[in-house]
């Protein structure tokens, strides 16, 4: 059955579905409600209670226009036991013709109490013979798009679920039934049913928390599906082949003798995680987990140190010119005999085909940002890639730089790497295709970050405490916010700041570097900064990530209440990687939404990310946490991570019983539910 099947669903209507990824009789199905309305029973005028939706019926008493600002029209209506007025701001003529006196009418919308006692604002209404029967069921209220009426989806899904229960459209229950009975859970088209309409007399509480037994099979159904899908497509990665990088316990020992320092027993643990998946036949597909200035660096150099050893080049990718920058600087101190590239989108014509040239020959580490994935860049025996900060690539970026190495029927090994802290609820579901590792244990001597909230009027305090920082040889950050999404608007921002700090303190030397300036710009002031050359640097949110300067100890963010707590962390991050005291001061504009002050409270109460990152979840939400508002990104119907998180393992531990006892579903589930599964399962 087709959906131009349906009544009063034609081709301009397909259209429209389409836009709420509805491209067949099933997705209705599966299209779900967002809230419900009850029109199964009146209530008398005078027991309406304010901010409550209700059903009235009564008698026209009066009806006349209101002519002021704005005109509106109202309706007053009274039954046996009270009055009530309906107003309406939008309306046709011919709806103030029909609205006679005398005239029954039936309305349904929320009460508020106005000047003249109750009324309702643009309530839904039926007039004299249009007057329906009560309805027998709750009225499901779908989300919807401009030019599909939410009638028109409501008698869809009706249409839909008719010919469901009389057996013209086969729906086939895919969960096994001895653990829906298990765990008293309805088989699916029951849940459908009591889903899109619900009875009266069902717990309207736990239906609109989403806590329903119906509810909660379907999500469970969803997360199976999910699980099953990322681990299917685990598996046919696992069928390829991969470089084998061995290493020797005398050249493990010659790597860490290359380091300048000594890793902790996280970071030693995880490198060992690494170095079993890389003596495998198999790609390697791990996420490293660790929170800023935990040595994730590091550890990607033992990873790059197994390519090496075995004659193969190795890729680290990152989001921005500066981070992929500070990258280069650090593994030239770890591995300065080795031939190295660099390549990023602003690189002149003759330097990037130079760089190409040395991919191509003789580079054996390769560093860069996005342009590493360009077509014309060639690689000769590209064994291991590593991402930093993944979430911020997109789908066919990352999918792009994998195929890179697929030469000779081998895939190259892939090491992900995060500084945004990952709650469980939500790596389990993210991740359940990848090894994950966590380095949860910082370097030794580093003090926590003290974090103190500041009004932007306390300007002249702040200045002092620069000041002190900067005489005792210390140095500051001071970064420039903008709500804006403009580069341009950004940079502006940040040189109106640099010059007015140079008023502010001219006995001090500032810099300054935002995204517009050319990349060997940004790296001479980024230079010049580490090397204490400028006590106080302005920046724009450029120095998000993986700016390492040990000797900054204060980092002044402006307008703190823009950001998210997620780039306040990394932010703030930049300041404490050496051994001194050091200090973050979020500066706001009062007053503050309930967000912001959640937000900035969180930041001075809390250093640790999985606390923040927890916080970030409830405030954010997945998609926004995990930069997944991209095509082919994980995106759930019916999941809410944060409340559903109780649902996961029980979820999980279904998927695991299903590929033993009932493989022949585990497709049909996929299908049914993640359409884009494969595209989401190899990034």
């Amino acid at each position: 059955m087709q959906l131009t099947d349906l009544k009063g669903i034609g081709p301009a209507a397909v259209d429209k579905l389409k836009q709420l990824n509805i491209e067949s009789v099933l997705d209705l199905l599966f299209h779900l409600p967002m809230r419900y309305e009850d029109k199964t029973k009146l209530t008398p005028i005078s027991h309406a209670q304010s901010l409550q939706p209700v059903l009235i019926q009564g008698e026209i008493t009066k009806s006349y226009v209101i002519q002021g600002k704005r005109t509106i029209l109202v309706c007053e209506v009274a039954d046996d036991s009270g009055f009530i007025q309906l107003k309406f701001f939008n309306f046709y003529y011919s709806q103030k013709i029909k609205m006679q006196t005398g005239k029954r009418i039936l309305a349904f919308g929320e009460v508020n109490h106005g000047m003249h006692g109750l009324e309702m604002i643009h309530p839904e209404f039926w007039l004299a013979e249009d007057i329906p029967p009560l309805t027998d069921r709750l009225t499901a209220i779908y989300p919807k798009t401009e030019g599909l009426p939410q009638k028109r989806i409501q008698n869809a899904v009706a249409q839909v679920l008719g010919h469901l229960q009389t057996g013209l459209i086969n729906l086939p229950e895919l969960l096994p039934k001895d653990w829906l009975e298990q765990a008293t859970l309805p088989d699916l088209q029951t849940a459908l049913h009591d889903v899109h309409q619900p009875s009266p007399d069902v717990d309207m509480a736990r239906l609109l928390s989403g806590r329903h037994a119906s509810q909660k099979r379907l999500k469970i159904e969803e997360m199976v599906s999910h699980f099953l899908a990322l681990q299917a497509l685990r598996q046919k990665r696992q069928q390829h082949q991969a470089p084998v990088l061995t290493l020797s316990a005398a050249q493990k020992q010659n790597f860490l003798d290359l380091l300048p320092f000594t890793l902790t027993d996280a970071q030693l643990r995880v490198l060992h995680d690494i170095s079993t998946d890389l003596c495998q036949a198999v790609p390697m597909q791990r996420l490293i987990q660790g929170d800023v200035g935990s040595g994730k660096t590091a550890v990607a150099a033992g990873a790059i140190f197994h390519a090496l050893i075995n004659g193969k080049q190795a890729v680290l990718m990152a989001p921005t010119s500066i981070l992929a920058e500070q990258h280069r600087l650090t593994l030239a101190e770890f591995f300065p005999d080795n031939e190295m590239a660099f390549l990023s989108g602003r690189l002149k014509s003759a330097e990037r085909r130079e760089q190409l040239a040395r991919i191509a020959d003789q580079a054996q580490v390769i560093i860069g940002t996005h342009a590493l994935f360009q077509e014309d860049v060639v690689y000769r025996n590209l064994a291991l890639v590593i991402i930093d900060e993944q979430h911020r690539f997109g789908v066919h970026q990352r999918l792009s730089m994998k195929n890179k190495g697929a030469d000779k029927d081998l895939l190259p090994h892939t090491l992900i790497m995060t500084a945004t802290p990952i709650p469980r609820t939500l790596a389990q579901v993210a991740y359940a295709n990848l090894d994950v590792s966590v380095i949860d244990e910082l370097p030794p001597n580093r003090q926590m970050v003290n974090t103190v909230l500041l009004d932007n009027k306390k300007m002249p305090q702040l200045a002092d405490r620069i000041q002190a920082a900067c005489k005792r040889g210390e140095q500051a950050y001071w970064v420039c916010t903008l709500v804006e999404e403009s580069e341009h608007l950004r940079a502006k921002a940040a040189e109106d700041t640099y010059e007015e700090l140079q008023d502010w303190f001219p006995n001090l030397k500032i810099g300054l570097v935002h995204g517009r300036l050319k990349d060997d710009e940004k790296t001479a002031v980024m230079a010049d900064f580490k090397a204490a050359k400028i006590q106080l640097l302005v920046a724009t949110t450029v120095i998000e990530v993986g700016v390492d300067v040990p000797n900054a100890t204060l980092m002044v963010i402006e307008n703190a209440e823009r950001l998210g707590l997620s780039q306040l962390h990394q932010l703030r991050g930049r300041v404490g990687r050496g051994e001194r005291q050091s200090h973050c001061v979020l500066m706001y504009q009062a007053p503050l939404s309930q967000n912001a002050q959640i937000r900035l409270s969180t930041m001075r109460d809390t250093n640790d990310g999985f606390k923040i990152a927890k916080t970030d979840l409830k405030l954010r939400g997945p998609g926004e946490i995990l930069g997944t508002r991209q095509k082919g990104a994980m995106q759930f119907r019916l999941v809410n991570l944060e409340t559903d998180k109780d649902l996961l393992d029980q979820a999980q531990k279904l998927a695991q019983l299903m590929q033993k006892t009932h493989p022949e579903n585990c497709q049909a589930i996929i299908h049914r539910w993640q359409r884009q599964a494969a595209t989401l399962a190899k990034v």
